[in-house]
């Protein structure tokens, strides 16, 4: 009798185990579910005091961190400013000029500026297997939507010159999440990468809308280098607020030094440096008076792999209090 009992027990045994890993696939499937939902494809609403703090990465200049903050919303021309939460990051993002996300984005669809035109970097409603083209950091895009899951769109775009670039849009927070550009030789230009979101930021806001004036390295030489820039403000009628400079500098240590000193067409000198044999000044940047006119540069680099980066852009400058 037990004998007989024991293959029907065996086969119900083996059904009910079928079953129950039945349901435990179901209940996987139904955690890796997509959760998101139509409003994460929409196009955000952005209100003022909204703010992302992000991490930037290059390979020029290192990495750093900066608040970006929603400081006004302007009905009268569908325009959105958002701006930095510290001077001190609005100025070295005006003079590295890394961060194409800064001051107008369009209220009708989140595009940015890029050579006075707004590019629409985003494409709402997402949909998968949407395909567009915008221009940023210089370059020509075609981009295509390659996935959404759990409110976050990858992206993914080829330039004209074979650059590519990838981001993750979130739909929960509103805004990049991570960002990565790489250039047709396979090196990383810029990394960005969402750390935190909140909103109602209280406190002051800057924006430096800059222009690039100069950019030179200067290297090893047994004489005194002399170079010029133009000041010649931002329009015929517009002059800068303000100058922004970058150094980066680093001296040998055998028998190295250095020095810098930029005047302008009247004489003065509103910044001058010197540096001692194994000295270093890594991106460091402040401002000096736009004084419209040709300014003249006067450098001196001693000793084997010295040198001098010098940056200059000029910039208007718009804050806001919050």
């Amino acid at each position: 009798m037990t004998g007989r009992l024991k293959a029907p027990f065996l086969v119900l045994l083996l059904l009910c185990t079928s079953v129950l890993a039945g349901c435990v696939s179901d209940s996987e499937s139904a955690q890796e579910a997509d959760t998101t939902t139509d409003d994460q494809k929409q196009l955000p609403v952005w209100e003022i005091g909204d703010n992302w703090l992000y991490t930037f990465i290059t390979p020029q200049f290192g990495e750093d961190s900066a608040r970006l903050v929603v400081a006004d919303v302007r009905t009268d021309d569908g325009l959105f400013m958002l701006g930095i939460s510290s001077e001190g990051e609005a100025q070295r993002h005006a003079v590295i000029n890394h961060n194409p996300f800064l001051g107008r984005v369009t209220m009708d669809g989140l595009s940015v500026y890029e050579n006075g035109d707004p590019q629409p970097v985003f494409n709402f409603p997402w949909a998968v297997g949407n395909s567009w083209n915008f221009r940023l950091l210089g370059q020509d895009w075609t981009a295509t939507t390659d996935n959404i899951y759990n409110g976050d769109v990858t992206v993914s775009a080829t330039s004209t010159e074979d650059h590519k670039l990838s981001y993750v849009f979130s739909g929960s927070q509103g805004f990049i999440k991570s960002l990565l550009w790489t250039d047709n030789e396979g090196i990383d230009h810029l990394e960005m990468d969402l750390n935190q979101k909140k909103t109602g930021y209280t406190g002051d806001v800057f924006f430096y809308r800059a222009g690039d004036i100069h950019d030179n390295l200067y290297e090893e030489n047994d004489q005194e280098i002399y170079d010029t820039f133009l000041d010649d403000g931002y329009s015929p009628n517009e002059a800068w607020d303000t100058l922004v400079w970058y150094l980066d500098v680093e001296i040998s240590q055998q028998g190295g030094s250095g020095s810098l000193s930029i005047k302008d067409h009247q004489g003065a000198s509103p910044l001058t440096r010197a540096w001692g044999a194994g000295a270093t000044e890594k991106g460091s940047f402040g401002t000096i008076p736009s004084n419209s006119g040709d300014h003249s540069i006067t450098v001196t680099v001693r000793g084997q792999d010295s040198f001098v980066h010098l940056k200059v852009a000029g910039a208007l400058v718009r804050s806001w209090t919050l």
